[in-house]
């Protein structure tokens, strides 16, 4: 069982969406201190305003975590002042949304240095501090979509297989060498954050509301769970792909299920203040 209260916790891309939702929830679970990471400097300082006003005391910092030198001064400041991060919540993303053929070789760069590199580069520099005491919890926020493919989405769906290939991996590692490091990777569908606006759900595949979301990773971070799947049908996909030949597979998720025309009208929630020259890409 993993206890938020007395633990140092860092979440990326904390200053919206489901990464301040977490933050709330451990704020409340009395963790000793809660550190909030973001590109987004003036709605990282928006938040930590109304936690004050609600007499929580955050730690945030500017950082942008496709930058290994920033994700290194801010790792190294974070050891300095708090020692180490007992868990991390590795949250923040981007989605491309449209064919791979209208993708820019930075579109392809920045998904996969924020989905993929970011993560592994911020877990780098807290895991073997974990490992050192003997405890300590990596959750990492992969997507649905790193099960199934899906038209225009594309380098997004690849950068979510290769999370949970990493992470599930990174977690078999921790449980040979008895580590006592818990390692817990979330495979959500879409969730009603901004991120997905103009998305439409599969059938029987509800949109997430943020809230649901949350109380379903802080709930499998106490049971120290290995897989988080929601809704229901997500579960369902690794079963229907292993039975199924691959073309009633597509068949199945195309015509009965709606999956491949989910991001037909895809708007996203554009973030102009890290892209500006960018648009058809939404941030967590």
């Amino acid at each position: 069982m993993t206890l938020i209260k007395n633990r140092c916790v860092l979440i990326t891309g904390g200053a919206s969406g489901i990464g301040k939702l977490i933050a709330k929830k451990c704020l409340q679970k009395r963790a000793y201190k809660v550190i909030l990471w973001d590109i987004n400097e003036k709605k990282l300082l928006k938040t930590k305003k109304e936690f004050a006003n609600r007499g929580y005391d955050v730690d945030v910092d500017v950082v942008d975590v496709a930058d290994l030198e920033d994700v290194k001064r801010a790792s190294k400041r974070v050891k300095e002042l708090f020692r180490n991060v007992d868990i991390l919540f590795n949250n923040a993303g981007i989605v491309v949304g449209k064919p791979f053929a209208r993708h820019s070789h930075r579109d392809i760069s920045k998904t996969i240095n924020i989905n993929v590199s970011a993560l592994m580069h911020i877990a780098l520099e807290f895991l073997p501090g974990m490992i050192d005491q003997r405890d300590g919890h990596l959750i990492n926020i992969a997507s649905a979509a790193g099960l199934i493919a899906n038209p225009n989405m594309s380098v997004y769906a690849a950068s979510k297989w290769a999370v949970i290939g990493w992470s599930e991996s990174v977690r078999l590692e921790m449980e040979a060498e008895e580590t006592g490091v818990h390692v817990t990777t979330v495979m959500p569908g879409y969730i009603n954050t901004g991120m997905f606006d103009g998305v439409k759900a599969p059938f029987l595949t509800p949109t997430l509301s943020p809230e649901f979301i949350v109380e379903k990773i802080m709930k499998a971070v106490k049971n120290n769970e290995i897989i988080l799947q929601e809704p229901f049908m997500v579960k369902s996909v690794p079963f229907m792909k292993g039975v199924l030949p691959q073309k009633a597979f597509d068949f199945l998720a195309k015509k009965v299920f709606g999956v491949h025309g989910t991001m037909d009208e895809f708007k996203g929630r554009p973030e102009h203040e890290a892209v500006p020259d960018k648009d058809n890409l939404s941030i967590h």
